[in-house]
């Protein structure tokens, strides 16, 4: 299996578990929405560390044209990656190789997200014939429908699932 990098026409993945054979560049599904809430701020910034003003002090934020404190970028990723692992269809995960992210747009504390994912690519591993790499489009968009973070992942999986 090639990596493929021509547009395709998109089939949207039904719900069930899916090793690398069960999917083709162009597979995609859209995960379920969550809200960002004061809640998930407060302890991202706990967990992290990052207490930059714009995310804990609103009156900060708006002096930096916001409207409001807004998420962590990284508390958007870290959304994104969790509603991809908890949605009906479930591509079977070894492992993430690693993201390409952009930040689009400020996540503000109120937002609904949800995000669209894509298979761009997949191919074999080159030491082990039962394990393939697939490569993800992920776009996390809030309730306006505006992209607010997306970015390319890579994850480890099983050729197949029994």
């Amino acid at each position: 299996m090639a990596e493929t990098e021509s547009a395709v026409e998109r089939r949207l993945l039904k719900p069930g578990l899916y090793g690398l054979n069960d999917i083709e560049v162009g597979d995609y599904y859209l995960t379920a929405g969550v809200t960002v809430t004061e809640t998930h701020v407060v302890n991202f910034a706990g967990v992290s560390g990052d207490h930059y003003d714009i995310h804990v002090d609103d009156m900060a934020a708006q002096e930096a044209g916001f409207p409001g404190r807004i998420a962590h970028g990284l508390l958007g990723l870290s959304l994104a990656d969790g509603l991809k692992t908890r949605c009906p269809v479930l591509l079977k995960g070894i492992a993430t190789l690693g993201w390409n992210w952009s930040f689009r747009a400020p996540l503000m504390i109120g937002d609904r997200i949800h995000v669209d994912i894509e298979v761009l690519a997949k191919r074999l591993t080159k030491k082990r014939e039962d394990r393939g790499i697939v490569t993800m489009r992920l776009k996390v968009l809030n309730q306006r429908g505006e992209t607010v973070q997306e970015g390319e992942t890579q994850m480890m999986m099983p050729a197949s699932v029994e």
